[in-house]
């Protein structure tokens, strides 16, 4: 009783903190409006070579906003998965910086998979590479066959952003995710979401659709805490 009492407490002290916040601060929609214009000109800066296609973890490209690979850090840490399958790998970056973290918990590997094979990628003992396209039946069955019956399975999908292809590695590879772990939809944020407007359905697309169709997953918000994320509604945790 006394638990529950001071849970509820903590609960309604956090509502007025948030209300405090809005009122001391700005609105809840003046928060968007700023989010949402920061967020179109942090990202179509990389046009001119800036932000993120000037990353680099370890002296290796990494095209990730670094506050969504802050996030990436917590989670890692949080589940300790066993094997963390990445689609598109392009220069290797994000790999090896997965691989990075993995080291610091002792514990992971990577698989991450692109249909474009480069010499130069990092060479890491956690990493392994697949070439072939992620919804490829063989490629498919050559990341099962890496995963052991008792292995914790986190995914990032970030290949082909057109929303057929990440709707069809959304139904192959959800899966794979161990319950607790999570599936991450990059770059939800393009196609109007709020930036690429003329891109065409997308991840975001993508998602919605798949989220009608399965009720495992449970959508993070408070992994978007850092308000700017190339990531929005894409942090989805196995809850079944």
């Amino acid at each position: 009783m006394i638990k529950k009492f001071f849970r509820s407490l903590k609960n309604e002290l956090k509502a007025l903190r948030n209300i405090l916040h809005y009122r001391m601060y700005i609105s809840p929609k003046s928060e968007k409006d700023v989010v949402s214009r920061f967020h179109k000109f942090y990202y179509d800066s990389n046009q001119f070579g800036k932000t993120y296609h000037d990353t680099f973890w370890l002296g290796v490209s990494a095209l990730k906003c670094p506050l969504d690979l802050w996030v990436y850090q917590e989670i890692v840490y949080q589940t300790k998965p066993d094997w963390i399958i990445e689609s598109g790998t392009y220069n290797g970056g994000s790999a090896l910086f997965l691989a990075s973290l993995c080291d610091l918990v002792r514990r992971g590997s990577i698989v991450t998979i692109d249909i474009e094979e480069k010499k130069d990628r990092p060479v890491h003992p956690r990493i392994q590479y697949l070439l072939g396209s992620s919804t490829a039946e063989e490629t498919v069955r050559q990341v099962k066959r890496l995963l052991g019956p008792k292995d914790k399975v986190m995914v990032i999908l970030d290949s082909n952003h057109e929303k057929a292809h990440v709707l069809s590695e959304l139904r192959i590879y959800h899966s794979l995710v161990t319950k607790g772990c999570y599936l991450i939809v990059e770059d939800t944020n393009i196609n109007g979401h709020p930036v690429l407007p003329e891109h065409g359905p997308g991840p975001m697309e993508a998602l919605d659709e798949f989220l009608k169709e399965n009720n495992d997953f449970f959508m993070d918000r408070d992994k978007e805490k850092f308000l700017l994320t190339f990531n929005p509604k894409g942090y989805l945790k196995k809850i079944r």
